[in-house]
């Protein structure tokens, strides 16, 4: 047919092979300019290139057929921007949760096991400023981050840096209680915020550094520490953020406390 192409030669032209085609024009992602009522031939209008080069260009990136059609179909630009954008986020956090991973399987692949220096402490009382819910495991780092910016706004003056509680089922069962808190003489009470009383508690205490890409592996050499060593578990671990994000962008710089609440004889008060 005149002006257009077949499937052969729009394969060839748009690197979609005929049988990528063939699907995308099933599903309706890429439907031929016509087909052939007595042969049933598929022929595709050279304007049509330009999309399904788009077409393959977004599935390069995995996006989901359904929201590629969407995109090609949508005449509104500012839709089709905002879908374009939803993507780009979602391919950004993925990219964000590989690097975690090959930062943790590179330390966790070192010829020589991770070594942590161990602490044992008995902490001070202290008052602070609390933010307490139940949390899935998977809402960990959005409610923290919610929950801090709450007690940032509400808390001027403060006697130390912040913390939290995570009670072990939020481990062992994907769900429970979870404390942020900024020690402070002068804890309001206002929102979801209560003013909290931390106890003394004996610690065995490591410190993390850097982000908290491998963060989990801190805690197995703190877990097998506790372990080995005879130690009872005996409450929530205690984060302290010693120099976070709110402290420096540089996360290199970032040091976390991580203390696991034990039973241990002669500890040294700090």
């Amino acid at each position: 047919m005149n002006g257009l192409l077949t499937i052969g030669e729009f394969s060839r032209i748009t690197h979609l092979s005929v049988k990528t085609l063939r699907r995308y024009h099933e599903s309706g992602l890429l439907e031929p300019a016509t087909v052939d009522d007595y042969s049933g031939y598929r022929y595709y209008a050279t304007d049509q290139v330009a999309t399904a080069q788009i077409i393959s260009r977004f599935r390069s990136m995995q996006m989901p057929e359904r929201e590629v059609r969407a995109i090609v179909h949508t005449p509104d630009p500012d839709a089709r921007a905002r879908l374009i954008s939803e993507h780009l986020t979602r391919l950004e956090r993925q990219l964000d949760d590989t690097r975690s991973a090959v930062t943790a399987l590179r330390r966790l692949l070192d010829p020589a096991p991770p070594t942590i220096d161990v602490r044992r402490v008995l902490t001070q009382q202290c008052s602070v400023a609390a933010i307490s819910e139940v949390v899935d495991a998977s809402d960990v780092l959005g409610w923290y981050s919610d929950a801090m910016a709450e007690i940032d706004a509400a808390v001027a003056h403060t006697t130390g840096p912040p913390g939290g509680l995570y009670d072990n089922e939020l481990f062992t069962e994907g769900r429970g209680q979870m404390t942020v808190f900024v020690p402070t003489a002068h804890a309001p009470s206002a929102g979801r915020i209560r003013p909290m009383t931390l106890p003394p508690v004996e610690l065995a205490v490591t410190v993390h550094h850097g982000p908290h890409d491998d963060i989990d592996v801190t805690y197995g050499a703190l877990g097998v520490y506790v372990e080995t060593n005879g130690l009872a578990i005996a409450g929530p671990v205690r984060e302290v953020y010693a120099v976070g994000p709110r402290d420096t962008d540089n996360s290199a710089l970032w040091r976390t406390d991580i203390g696991w609440p034990v039973f241990f004889a002669s500890p040294t008060t700090t």
